[in-house]
C-alpha cells in the first residue's frame, strides 16, 4: 500500500532523514517509535505529502506521489490520506458534524451526503449525542474522536496519526488506542502511527524504531 525508497530530507545543512526505505501493507497497523528529533514526524509528513523529500520516491497504492502536479497531489491527499494529530485542529466555530463534513465538501461531495456520512461516522465512534456540540463543549477524548471521524470521511486508503493520544489522560488514551484497531477491522485502512507510547506501539502489527534519521535494524 505504501512504499518509500531512499527518502532524504534536509533542514538547512542538517540531514534529518538519511535514505529511508519503508513499506506498509494493506490494512497493516504499523507504529514508528523513537526519541524526539529522530525524524519520525518528518517521515510522516512526507508520507502524507505535506512535505517533499529532497530525494527519493513515495508511492501509495501504486501512485507515484511526487511526480504529480500540485493540484492533482492535493486532490489525491484529500481523498486517499486521512490525518490524525496530537492536537485536534478542529475549527472552533463549527459543530462536530460540520468539522467532520468539511473534507467531503472539499472533495465536492453534496452537503446532504457529507452531513449524512459525518453522522454515520460520529455514531460509530460513540458521539451520536455530541454532533451539534462545538469543540469547546467536548472533552479532549471526544475532540480526538471527532478528528478521527474527519480523517475517515472520504474513506481514505491510509490513515497517518502523529502522537494521536499524546494529549489525553490514561483511560481516554487506552480507548483511542483500541479504536484504531476497531477502525482497521471495519474499514480496512493501512494505519501508520508515530508515537512515544510504547503501550500503543506494542499493540501494532509491527513496530519500527528510528534514531538519528534512520531505522534501527
Amino acid at each position: 500500500m505504501i512504499k518509500a525508497t531512499d527518502i532524504k530530507k534536509l533542514y538547512g545543512s542538517l540531514l534529518v532523514l538519511k535514505g529511508i526505505n519503508f513499506e506498509a501493507k494493506e490494512a497493516e497497523v504499523l507504529s514508528i517509535v523513537g526519541a524526539s528529533g529522530a525524524g519520525k514526524s518528518s517521515l510522516l509528513q512526507i508520507l502524507g505529502t505535506l512535505s517533499r523529500p529532497d530525494s527519493g520516491t513515495v508511492s501509495i497504492d501504486g501512485t507515484d506521489l511526487f511526480s504529480m502536479e500540485s493540484n492533482a497531489l492535493a486532490d489525491f491527499r484529500n481523498k486517499k490520506i486521512g490525518f490524525v494529530f496530537q492536537f485536534h485542529h478542529l475549527l472552533p466555530e463549527f459543530t462536530a458534524q460540520e468539522n467532520v463534513a468539511i473534507p467531503a465538501l472539499i472533495a465536492k461531495e453534496s452537503m446532504g451526503r457529507a452531513r449524512e456520512r459525518a453522522a454515520e461516522l460520529l455514531t460509530f465512534l460513540g458521539l451520536r449525542d455530541r454532533m451539534t456540540h462545538k469543540p469547546s463543549e467536548m472533552s479532549g477524548g471526544e475532540q480526538q474522536r471527532v478528528a478521527i471521524a474527519r480523517a475517515l470521511i472520504n474513506n481514505p486508503s491510509v490513515i497517518l496519526a502523529d502522537e494521536p493520544s499524546g494529549n489525553l489522560d490514561t483511560v481516554t488514551k487506552q480507548e483511542i488506542h483500541r479504536l484504531f484497531f476497531d477502525l482497521r477491522e471495519k474499514y480496512g485502512q493501512t494505519i501508520i502511527i508515530v508515537t512515544h507510547d510504547r503501550d500503543l506501539a506494542a499493540m501494532s502489527d509491527r513496530v519500527l524504531e528510528m534514531k538519528d534519521g534512520e531505522f534501527l535494524l
